[in-house]
């Protein structure tokens, strides 16, 4: 169970990271987020990896809820569109040309 518990937090942080490290919708904060909780997910695991020598401890297994609600958040406002294509100078124009009718049309 030890061993179970430790990846598992290996298996979080190192997801919490990866979401960090994509730019495509999410806010500043959000990344902040999934960095700092990755990296103490990480450190917590290393701990008990490498430092820890035994006797009682505890499993929190609500730990676990916050990265499943730090990967809804993630693909919930992740624009996939964006990471995957670029709009054409055409597109772009389009965009820039329904912009300005939006702009116009408030004033």
């Amino acid at each position: 169970m030890f061993d179970w518990y430790v990846w598992m937090l290996v298996l979080s942080g190192t997801l919490m990271l990866v979401m960090a490290a994509v730019k495509g919708g999410q806010s500043e904060i959000s990344r902040w987020l999934n960095g700092a909780f990755g990296a103490g997910f990480l450190a917590y695991a290393g701990y008990l990896a490498f430092v820890f020598e035994g006797g009682s401890y505890l499993i929190f297994f609500q730990a676990f809820i916050l990265p499943v609600l730090m990967v809804v958040n993630f693909v919930r406002s992740t624009d996939w569109k964006a990471l995957t294509t670029r709009p054409t100078p055409t597109q772009q124009a389009w965009r820039a040309y329904q912009k300005e009718q939006e702009r116009l049309a408030r004033s």
